[in-house]
């Protein structure tokens, strides 16, 4: 779903997520979502994006089950989207993407926000770590292993989460 990219023939993770998550605005809207904004008027005081451009990501992300509409008015009728589970399993996403731009675009400990950990009180910086074993890992630890069996292409994965969701 990128400004001008369409990933929809690929076959590959990466531009699954880029299909429905990758627009510039659509990361901010998240964001702002996981900092408990919730409604249309509210994104777009906060982002300044055109009426058009954030109803189309919104759109995007309920279709895509990212969020959910939830009702709250009936007169007016008005609506607010709050994350599901899909949603909100983006959380260690935007907190790497985050870490990486206090890293590499702000210089350490200069960007405009930091995250602490509220049961030790540290400041906290993710790190990866191995479900099984629980040791960090870097991309030198990893083996990349390709499937014998070819993968669906990314629109055709989307056509059938869809379908489950829906179902």
């Amino acid at each position: 779903m990128g400004r001008t990219a369409d990933y929809t023939n690929e076959r590959c993770s990466i531009a699954a997520t880029l299909e429905v998550v990758g627009d510039p605005w659509t990361l901010l809207i998240l964001r702002d979502a996981f900092q408990g904004v919730k409604r249309f008027e509210q994104w777009q005081e906060r982002l300044g994006v055109a009426r058009n451009v954030l109803a189309a990501r919104l759109k995007s992300l309920v279709s895509n089950g990212v969020l959910e509409p939830r009702r709250y008015s009936e007169r007016p009728p008005r609506q607010e989207y709050v994350l599901t589970a899909k949603g909100r399993a983006l959380s260690p996403v935007l907190l790497t993407m985050a870490e990486w731009g206090d890293q590499h675009v702000y210089g350490v400990g200069k960007g405009p926000v930091h995250f602490v950990h509220k049961t030790c009180g540290h400041d906290f910086h993710p790190h990866l770590a191995c479900e099984a074993c629980g040791a960090m890992v870097e991309g030198r630890d990893l083996t990349r292993v390709v499937h014998d069996q070819p993968a669906m292409t990314v629109g055709e994965a989307l056509e059938a989460s869809v379908a489950i969701a829906a179902a």
